[in-house]
């Protein structure tokens, strides 16, 4: 028995690597850096601007920032609108009294 509690240990931990803090802090130094990486890039590429706002610095990283956030803000929106209560199908009046949750011994 003392041999299969291991296994189970090791095949419950199979994905713990991301709840490691050592592999949560190297993460986060690996997003930071790639950041940090595409923003230097930014002054190489010379991109041909149709608008006069395309020629600012960053811009491209400020609209998708902003289009991530707005994204957001209309996904919360829309969960406050489309929300539906609990018992939307089945009304609390029109249930029998053995649909009850836990069992039959509730009736």
């Amino acid at each position: 028995m003392s041999e299969e509690q291991p296994k189970q240990e090791k095949q419950n931990k199979e994905f713990d690597w991301f709840d490691r803090p050592k592999s949560r802090r190297l993460l986060w130094i690996l997003l930071w850096a790639i950041c940090g990486l595409f923003l230097l890039l930014e002054f190489t590429i010379k991109r041909k601007a149709v608008f006069t706002i395309e020629k600012m610095p960053f811009f491209f990283a400020i609209l998708g920032f902003v289009a991530c956030a707005v994204s957001i803000l209309i996904a919360k929106g829309l969960g406050y609108i489309l929300k539906v209560p609990e018992d939307y199908y089945e009304p609390e009046e029109d249930r029998l009294p053995w649909d009850v949750e836990g069992g039959e011994d509730n009736a």
